[in-house]
């Protein structure tokens, strides 16, 4: 049955242009298995933040958090060489690679982004040091560059109206907006697979539809909201399929591809 509607899909759509699958991944705690932004901390003198530094940060502005910890290391005289080493150690979820080592052997069929409240630098090093960048065809993330002075500095990705998400990135919009824009490419997805962990990643399951498929990561926040959306019968549409390993992950678009 679900084969046949997947076929019905590509038959009907077949003048809106290309058709493929669109891999949608948060990054920290779902293609890593830590938090970027904390594992910097471990460039810090002993490993750690000043009480002061940690106790000011404010619910919702991470960002503006995370350029206060990258002034304190700029002011420890830590160099962006340092940081990006330290990054580098960060362990990447069991399976990913192997996952986004297909993906990457297969864009005829696969288009793949990040959504993530990282940074670009941080996400960029960290892909670079296992040799997965090419998998990925964009990154939606806050941008960080290093000054003239070799310091690393952060922004906030953009500014939205959603009341739900953080200030500085609503992914809701950022998926939205990506579609839109392959839409008027000619790219348009048959399916999509929404893969993450948080409760920033609940957001953007709004727009997605019964043929698409959120992938939340077994025993953390996205799929706690997830089952108690299902159980007060939640708008959420989409077909749900928990993960513990990346080789789920690639499982499932295995049989994606083949559909």
């Amino acid at each position: 049955m679900k084969c046949d509607l997947y076929r019905r899909r590509r038959v009907c759509s077949c003048d809106l242009g290309e058709m493929k699958i669109l891999v949608v991944f948060d990054f920290d705690h779902t293609l890593v298995d830590d938090n970027s932004d904390t594992w910097v901390v471990r460039c810090a003198p002993e490993q750690s933040l000043p009480a002061s530094l940690k106790n000011s940060y404010k619910r919702g502005h991470w960002t503006d958090y995370m350029g206060k910890v990258l002034c304190y290391l700029r002011d420890q005289s830590i160099q962006p060489d340092t940081v990006r080493s330290v990054l580098e150690t960060i362990p990447f979820t069991n399976g990913m690679v192997d996952l986004l080592t297909f993906i990457s052997q297969n864009k005829n069929d696969i288009d793949c982004i990040i959504i993530s409240d990282s940074n670009t630098l941080f996400i960029d090093w960290i892909l670079q040091s296992r040799g997965v960048k090419g998998a990925i065809d964009s990154v939606f993330t806050n941008p960080a560059s290093i000054d003239n002075c070799g310091y690393i500095g952060v922004q906030c990705f953009h500014s939205h109206q959603c009341e739900e998400c953080p200030v500085n990135l609503c992914k809701l919009k950022v998926l939205n907006d990506f579609k839109e824009s392959q839409a008027n490419s000619g790219i348009h997805y048959r399916t999509i697979c929404y893969v993450g962990d948080g409760g920033n990643d609940f957001c953007p399951l709004k727009v997605l539809k019964e043929t698409d498929l959120v992938m939340p990561r077994k025993g953390y926040t996205l799929e706690k909201l997830l089952l108690k959306a299902k159980c007060e019968n939640n708008a959420i549409k989409t077909q749900m399929v928990s993960w513990s390993c990346g080789g789920e992950i690639l499982q499932q678009l295995r049989d994606l591809i083949q559909q």
